[in-house]
């Protein structure tokens, strides 16, 4: 007599056959489409608002805004300074702001690929998909 554990292991010896199916994607859900867009551009907000701090916090560091700001005053006079104009408020602000239109125009590119995505479909009757459960 054989095992519950040795019949359980030639089971899992076999190898099972490949099933491939093929589907259409026919429909996008307007309102999923619409939050996973949004889900996206918050992350890549996110990402833009910390790359900006970075990026300045570096060139800041290595001197090359004092430099940019001697050429500058050299070339515009001596009452003007870019310090002021980029100050590390100016620069975030300015992030933020990028950050907030990035956000609204990835939203409304995602519902509007829904839109467009479920109109061409009575044209074209979807895209078709292969999957497999290997």
């Amino acid at each position: 007599m054989s095992s519950v554990a040795e019949k359980l292991a030639k089971k899992s010896t076999r190898s099972k056959p490949t099933k491939q199916v093929r589907l259409k994607l026919v429909y996008i859900d307007f309102w999923s489409s619409v939050k996973l867009s949004f889900l996206v551009a918050i992350c890549l907000a996110v990402v833009t608002i910390v790359a900006t701090f970075l990026i300045f916090t570096v060139l800041n560091q290595t001197g090359l805004f004092d430099k940019a700001n001697a050429l500058y005053t050299d070339i515009a006079g001596s009452s003007a300074d870019l310090k002021d104009f980029l100050s590390i408020g100016n620069v975030m602000g300015f992030a933020v702001v990028v950050a907030v239109l990035n956000t609204v125009v990835i939203t409304a590119l995602g519902a509007i690929f829904a839109v467009l995505y479920n109109l061409s479909v009575k044209i074209t009757g979807g895209l078709l998909v292969g999957f497999t459960n290997n």
